[in-house]
């Protein structure tokens, strides 16, 4: 135990003062420099601000050369209204930290407390507070960013809460745990007319009514099969919000997941195939672009061994858990430069799921992430 008491009580403030502000991917600014304001009188040796959009990177330096260790949480928060009586709850309309990301992020800045009051006896920590997570796109803009070659690291680690696991029960396990996915919009053109007359307009409707189910029907099997495919309609719109118009225009969002990278090229050609097939038999124009483009996450198994002594270390408890799961984290990406691992800290069999407008990081988690993290930092580099 590093934390004292009243670290635990300005930590829980810290959080709750997060939750209260969310902001969105690509929109977390003022969070950034809530983290900043907190971090800085842990005098880090370095600072980096605005790394791929609103990210920080705190630089702790050991005494002797060594490797890197970054240790990366996220910033941003949903645009889902917060539905909670809880006294911290989002004072922002449609927004909300119903994923944990304040909670991941306090988790680093106990971190920040150890390593202020005891440096790493070599190499370096770096505490990645990453934009953009909720998109797909703040981890590749962050590694992006030409600052990032002077912390490039030896090992990177991280974590996410997961409700459904006994409070403070990890669930680790190496390879695939987490799917790849991307969002594919499509999009159906054809010619309006009067609703009373939609024969002499040409609509996208019965394409449409085609389409959502045949997509959906891509997916088959379950993690962890390797075949793994999912495909998830998560969004429709037909024409105008008007009674006189029969409509021209649709749109269908629909979300591919596949258990790793490479078969994602496939679903999507067939998802495109499908499309195509559909609008031209129709008459329709179409088109399609991608948004969202998660990597899998793949935990390699030298920083799975890592994160298992620290948790054995802590007398935590540790399994397998349902991994693989079938939801996307774009931590994924860190795994390019050097192995990398996360692991999945129970947030309590009954609290309420990920994104669900009623959920909120359980601040007894703050203690034990922060514990894990500070056992491998100790036991890597002293």
């Amino acid at each position: 135990m590093f934390l004292t008491n009243q670290d635990m009580v300005d930590l829980i403030d810290f959080r709750h003062d997060l939750h209260r502000h969310p902001e969105i991917s690509g929109e977390e600014q003022k969070t950034a420099a809530r983290v900043h304001a907190f971090v800085r009188p842990m005098k880090p040796d370095k600072v980096l601000t605005g790394l791929g959009g609103h990210g920080l990177a705190a630089v702790f330096e050991g005494a002797e050369p060594g490797p890197t260790l970054l240790i990366r949480s996220e910033l941003d928060a949903l645009p889902i209204e917060e539905k909670t009586e809880i006294a911290h709850r989002s004072t922002v309309p449609g927004k909300g930290h119903l994923c944990g990301h304040d909670g991941h992020t306090t988790i680093l800045t106990a971190v920040g407390l150890g390593l202020s009051r005891q440096r790493p006896k070599r190499g370096r920590v770096v505490l990645m507070f990453q934009p953009a997570e909720e998109d797909g796109s703040g981890a590749a803009a962050v590694i992006a960013d030409p600052r990032f070659a002077g912390i490039t690291p030896d090992l990177s680690i991280s974590l996410h809460n997961l409700p459904g696991l006994p409070l403070g029960h990890v669930a680790l396990t190496d390879g695939p745990v987490n799917c790849a996915s991307r969002g594919l919009k499509i999009t159906l053109s054809g010619k309006t007319a009067h609703a009373s007359s939609p024969e002499h307009g040409l609509s996208p409707m019965q394409a449409m009514a085609e389409l959502m189910p045949a997509l959906t029907a891509l997916g088959h099997s379950a993690p962890p099969a390797a075949d793994f495919t999912m495909a998830t309609v998560t969004h429709a719109a037909l024409g105008e919000a008007a009674f006189g118009i029969a409509p021209a225009d649709g749109e269908i969002w629909v979300t591919l997941r596949t258990l790793t990278d490479d078969r994602m090229a496939e679903l999507c050609h067939r998802a495109e195939t499908l499309v195509r097939n559909t609008a031209e038999r129709h008459g329709l124009a179409f088109a399609w672009t991608y948004h969202d483009i998660f990597l899998h996450c793949e935990n390699a198994p030298e920083a799975v061994e890592h994160l298992r002594r620290a948790l054995d270390a802590e007398g935590i408890s540790h399994d397998k858990g349902n991994l693989p799961m079938r939801a996307s984290e774009d931590f994924g990406r860190f795994r390019s430069f050097a192995p990398a691992a996360m692991f999945f800290l129970g947030a309590g069999e009954r609290h309420p799921n990920l994104h669900n407008p009623d959920y909120d990081f359980p601040d007894a988690l703050i203690d034990i992430g922060a514990r894990v993290f500070m056992r491998v930092v100790r036991d890597m580099l002293g």
